[in-house]
């Protein structure tokens, strides 16, 4: 998420991308990477550049999208959203602020949903992508009412990038998955540092404003996606039905608490 009309983006750590895993009973093969093995992740991210298309072809500079150009197709400004633009809060995360911002934020959905898909399903990603980053941006909404900043514009998938690491680190939490402990360890640690060294990049533009980065919409995702997986590691694997019953509560009350913390926030004024 970019609180100005500037670029930002998210940088995976160094070493292999994280990816599909092997599982101890099926023999190593070499990892594929179609569309067909993370449908949901790859519908995010031609959505995601669907949008952009769109704004390109519609007379945004692909380089350097004006403000008014970025509310247009659906940016998030706290002023509008509290005046019953709520949509807003969705829409936001498929917008991005030029091409730079674009690649760096859709790299990494598609490292992250490529690794987290097997573990959520492609309508479990989606619902992810979407809870997340309206979470993170309902955060920053809260903080810009707090320091009475109603006019920033912010747009991006970083918020629910940060929201999809963090269901995975508690997902991979599991050690019943039938991953070898050393993958499994490999992938976890892989997910942290990526989340961690983006949340330093974040908070270090406070003290070096190079670009603006709504780190606030980045903590939120996080921390929601953490909150996701908590209730879910338990079902992992208890089979199918169990598992995917456990999701859908799980994404409803999440959905439900949204809700209400939007209520809360649209009668604070």
């Amino acid at each position: 998420m970019s609180s100005s009309y500037q670029p930002e983006g998210e940088i995976l750590p160094s070493g292999d991308p994280p990816g599909a895993y092997i599982a101890e009973d099926v023999p190593p093969r070499r990892r594929t990477r179609s569309i067909l093995s993370a449908p949901g992740t790859y519908v995010l991210v031609g959505i995601n550049c669907a949008v952009f298309l769109w704004m390109v072809l519609h007379g945004v500079d692909p380089a350097s999208p004006t403000p008014v150009q970025l509310i247009h197709f659906g940016a998030n400004v706290p002023a509008l959203v509290l005046h019953g633009q709520w949509y807003r809060l969705l829409s936001a995360t498929f917008v991005h602020v030029g091409l730079i911002h674009l690649l760096t934020n859709m790299w990494c959905l598609w490292n992250l949903g490529l690794l987290g898909e097997p573990l959520l399903g492609p309508w479990g990603m989606v619902a992810v992508y979407i809870l997340t980053g309206v979470a993170g941006n309902l955060l920053s909404l809260l903080v810009n009412i707090f320091t009475r900043d109603f006019i920033s514009v912010g747009a991006g998938a970083s918020g629910a990038v940060f929201g999809i690491a963090g269901i995975l680190i508690i997902l991979l939490s599991n050690r019943k998955l039938p991953i070898p402990a050393f993958e499994l360890h490999r992938l976890r640690r892989s997910v942290i540092q990526f989340a961690a060294l983006n949340l330093v990049i974040g908070l270090a533009t406070i003290v070096l404003p190079i670009i603006r980065i709504d780190n606030s919409a980045h903590v939120g995702g996080f921390l929601s996606g953490l909150g996701l997986g908590v209730p879910l590691v338990p079902r992992m694997t208890s089979g199918r039905s169990r598992y995917l019953a456990r999701q859908k509560v799980t994404f409803a009350v999440a959905g439900l608490l949204l809700a209400l913390f939007g209520y809360w926030i649209a009668n604070l004024r």
